[in-house]
Formats: C-alpha cells, sequence, structure tokens
C-alpha cells in the first residue's frame, strides 16, 4: 500500500476541564451546588466567600496587583512594636491586665441554652434537634415495655410489630409467623391472641389485616354516645354493623341498601356512615415521622406595575471571591515549585468562579424565556397553559437542547401561583379543531374541574369527557382522557358515584 500525505479539514468539539467544570455546575441543583462549591473551597486556598458586591471588584484588584512593582512592607503599627519590646524584655512595666486571647463569652456562650439568647432570633428550629423522628415500629416497642407479659409472648409479640408495615397493618398471615419464630411449640391461638393484644394498642386500628378490620377496631375503641332517636341504636354501633355486614356498600355510598339490609332509617344510615368517615384508613401515619424535604427556589418571578420581573435567588447565589492576600504572593515569588502552585490555584479558582457566573446567567436566561412564553399560565392558571417543547427554548436562546434540559432539571421557580420545577412549563401539545394547539397540562386542568363540577350521581365517564372536550374543540381520545385520569390519581366514573 502507497502511502501519501492528504489534507484534510473538519470540526470537533474539546471537552476541555473548562468546559467539563461548567456542564457539570449547570445541571446541579441548589444544593448539590453548594455541596460543590463546599469542596472547591476546602481544596483551593485561592477562593474564599465573600459578599455580592465586591466578589469581582476583589478578584479584578488582585490582577492589578499582580503586574503591580513590588511595593515596601508596610511599617509595623505601635502595638505590633509595643508586643515585640514586651518580648525582647525592653519593657518593664507589668500592666494592670494581662491579655487574653479568648473572652468568657467565646468559651462559654455554646453551652447556654437556646431559649436564654435573644428573642430576635426567629431562625431557632427545636425540631432541628432531635436526633431522628419517631417511627411506628418504635411507638409500638415502646407500649411492648409497658405491657405486663411472658418472655414467650413477648417473642410473638415482636415477631407481629416487625411484621407491621408503615401504614399499621399487619401484611403477614398467622402462618408465616409461625414460620418466622422457629418454635413448633407456640400454637396458631397463641400468635392470634397476641395479634389482638397488639391490636389494642395507639394508634386505634393498628394491626389490621384489611380495611374492613382497621375500621372495625376504630370504631369499637370510639366512646359510646347516645342514640339520635328514642329506640335506636348509636351511630357508633350502627356504624359498626355497616362495617361489619355492609361493608360492601361503603364504595358505592349505597344509603338505601344498608337501611334495608340493617333495617335502620336513611337518617341514622347517615349519621353512621359521617363517623365512618372521620377515621383513618392508614392509622400507621398518625405516628411515623418523615423528615421535611423544603425545595429552595432558584428564581423569584414577581409582577411589578404589570410586568413581570424575574429575579435569582440571592440567597442561593453564590458569594465567592479570589483570597487577595494569596495571589498577592504570586508576584513576590520566582519559577519554584510554590509559584506554580499558586498560579495553578489562582487559575481555577477564576475558571470556577467564571463558570458559576456562566451558570447563573444561563438560568436566569432560561427562566426569563420560560416567564414569557407562559406568561397566559401565571395570569389565568393551568388552563392557559401553552404547550412547549426544549426545542422552543432552545432556538429562543440560540443554546443547545441538551443545554435548556441541564437548566431545567431540579430547578425551580417561585411564582404568585406555587413554586414549580422548570420542567413544569413544558408539555405536550394536542391539536384543536381550529387547527391551533393545546396543552396537555391546560387539558388535565379541565379534566379536573369537569369531574369537580359533575354529579355525584350521574359521574362524567371517559367517553362523555371526550365528547366535552371536543365540543370545545380540543380533539382528545377516551384512553387519552383515560390515561391523563389516573395520573392525576382520580378514579374511574363506577367509583365516583354516590346513590346519596
Amino acid at each position: 500500500m502507497k502511502q501519501s500525505i492528504q489534507l484534510r479539514l473538519g470540526q470537533h468539539l474539546s471537552m476541555t476541564p473548562q468546559l467539563q467544570q461548567a456542564i457539570k455546575l449547570l445541571q446541579l441543583s441548589n444544593l448539590e451546588l453548594q455541596q460543590e462549591i463546599q469542596e472547591v473551597l476546602d481544596s483551593n486556598f485561592m477562593l474564599e466567600e465573600g459578599d455580592e458586591a465586591d466578589r469581582f471588584q476583589a478578584a479584578d484588584a488582585a490582577d492589578a496587583r499582580l503586574v503591580q512593582d513590588a511595593t515596601p512592607e508596610p511599617t509595623a503599627t505601635v502595638q505590633e512594636q509595643t508586643i515585640e519590646r514586651e518580648v525582647q524584655g525592653e519593657s518593664s512595666e507589668m500592666p494592670d491586665e494581662l491579655p487574653v486571647d479568648t473572652h468568657w463569652d467565646d468559651v462559654y456562650e455554646n453551652y447556654l441554652p437556646s431559649g436564654s439568647q435573644g428573642s430576635d432570633d426567629n431562625d431557632f428550629d427545636p425540631f432541628s434537634q432531635q436526633s431522628r423522628p419517631e417511627t411506628l415500629h418504635d411507638h409500638l416497642i415502646w407500649q411492648l415495655n409497658l405491657a405486663r407479659l411472658s418472655a414467650r409472648d413477648e417473642v410473638i409479640a415482636l415477631a407481629v410489630i416487625d411484621a407491621i408495615d408503615g401504614n399499621g397493618y399487619l401484611r403477614t398471615d398467622c402462618e408465616e409467623l409461625l414460620s418466622t419464630l422457629g418454635d413448633p411449640t407456640i400454637a396458631p391461638e397463641e400468635v392470634t391472641t397476641i395479634i389482638h393484644r397488639v391490636q389494642s394498642f395507639d394508634p386505634a386500628g393498628v394491626g389490621a389485616r384489611d380495611l374492613r378490620e382497621c375500621l372495625l377496631l376504630q370504631l369499637r375503641q370510639l366512646p359510646q354516645g347516645a342514640p339520635t332517636a328514642p329506640g335506636q341504636t348509636t351511630p357508633q354501633a350502627l356504624a359498626i354493623a355497616i362495617c361489619a355486614d355492609g361493608f360492601d356498600f361503603l364504595p358505592r355510598n349505597d344509603v338505601a341498601a344498608l337501611a334495608r339490609l340493617l333495617g335502620a332509617p336513611e337518617a341514622a344510615i347517615h349519621a353512621a356512615l359521617e363517623v365512618i368517615r372521620h377515621l383513618n384508613p392508614r392509622p400507621g401515619t398518625l405516628i411515623a415521622e418523615t423528615a421535611s424535604e423544603y425545595v429552595v427556589p432558584d428564581i423569584f418571578v414577581r409582577r411589578v406595575e404589570g410586568v413581570w420581573q424575574v429575579e435569582l435567588n440571592p440567597e442561593t447565589t453564590p458569594k465567592l471571591r479570589v483570597n487577595a492576600d494569596y495571589a498577592r504572593l504570586i508576584r513576590r515569588s520566582d519559577q519554584s515549585a510554590d509559584s506554580i502552585a499558586l498560579k495553578s490555584h489562582l487559575q481555577e479558582a477564576r475558571w470556577f468562579i467564571k463558570s458559576l457566573v456562566s451558570r447563573n446567567d444561563t438560568v436566569l436566561r432560561v427562566a426569563a424565556k420560560i416567564v414569557e412564553l407562559q406568561q397566559e399560565f401565571l395570569e389565568r392558571g393551568e388552563e392557559a397553559m401553552k404547550p412547549l417543547i426544549l426545542r422552543d427554548v432552545s432556538e429562543a436562546l440560540d443554546l443547545h437542547e441538551s443545554t435548556i434540559s441541564r437548566v431545567t432539571t431540579q430547578k425551580y421557580m417561585h411564582t404568585p401561583r406555587g413554586t414549580f420545577e422548570f420542567k413544569f412549563f413544558f408539555s405536550s401539545h394536542v391539536n384543536t379543531a381550529a387547527g391551533g394547539e393545546c396543552s396537555s397540562t391546560a387539558i388535565r386542568a379541565l379534566i379536573r374541574k369537569m369531574i369537580t363540577n359533575e354529579s355525584a350521581r350521574k359521574p362524567l365517564s371517559d367517553s362523555r369527557i371526550a365528547d366535552e372536550l371536543a365540543d370545545q374543540g380540543i380533539n382528545v381520545a377516551r384512553r387519552t382522557v383515560a390515561k391523563y385520569r389516573e395520573a392525576m390519581g382520580i378514579p374511574p366514573s363506577n367509583e365516583r358515584k354516590r346513590l346519596a
């Protein structure tokens, strides 16, 4: 094969470390960005936290000092000269009070209780002092320790409590509990007895094996009130009868069938059903505490004098600057290893600050364009949401779709209508009869509004909802309506039907 030299022209994208860093920062959420900044602060001594106003001024001043000639060191202050004379023994006077490097408040301030601090401290959260939230399992174990059970019964009770899920239901049958215990001498009757004992624990309804038993346990622990009329049973007793004998009629709210089954007037049935509605179908959630997770918005959207304004959240905007003292050392060093290390850290610090500025600018630009395109939503609600895809924003801002995708991930916008993720404003479209487009978010809002205003006796079916949307010029198939309805957690029409 003959060798030859050829000249070719081509383009390729080089992923420099600076570009990789900028892309990485762009897709980080607020919490992840704060962690990344802290890691960089720990590894790069050239970076330090500073105020927003003088962040870039300090960096520019440090760069200007690098090109200036060396200046003489400032003369020592009077205090430094006094300390030097005392060290060298030149001062023979004994001061009235010896200098100390700490104060009483510095040592003992942290030991004071938080309640003794100033009353103007509104940021103190007493719940943050808890080691961990109490779980349902801990609550049941605490009650088990108060119960006077034998060692054999306590072992069975521990197995029963371990089989209770977070909602308070016992999802394991008696045979599985026996196999878990592994003791052939334990009879099924003993396990059943201990299950009933655990079911008497707080909260009411815990340890139930199904919804019917859960409601019955709660009803039996309610105080017995007076009957609604002479010769009639109390609402609690009638509610127990409904759950025990007429449980299948509860989903349909068939008051007439329950009245015929139990031989009670419809007024008493209504009173008993009202008692059942106040029960908790998931009693375990009353005890299980979960740590609160707060969403910190990246963008604030406000309407000032009829104009929508978009601005970054100042609390989450990174405030970094180059350390001027370390940057000043570079001019007095030569090409030694220390000088090279200082210059390397300085360059990394500059690139990091530049990447942060670029990230904030890109997030602000994307947010402003979203607000501009979805202004109708901010003024009228979800029914006015317009269809929007990533390509629309990328073409308007002359950015790549992948950049828009990174910006809209885990970024939140606080608006007068609530706090939403950037991706909330993007949705697919459905063609209308007039040749236009309608957002899927707006269609879901219309479906929710129709179901809210429907008749309880004759709820709207998916086909009927599709027909009403077609009357408004929105062509949506029945299966699409069913998909949107299920995504919103709305049951079908047969489960929404109420006979009374």
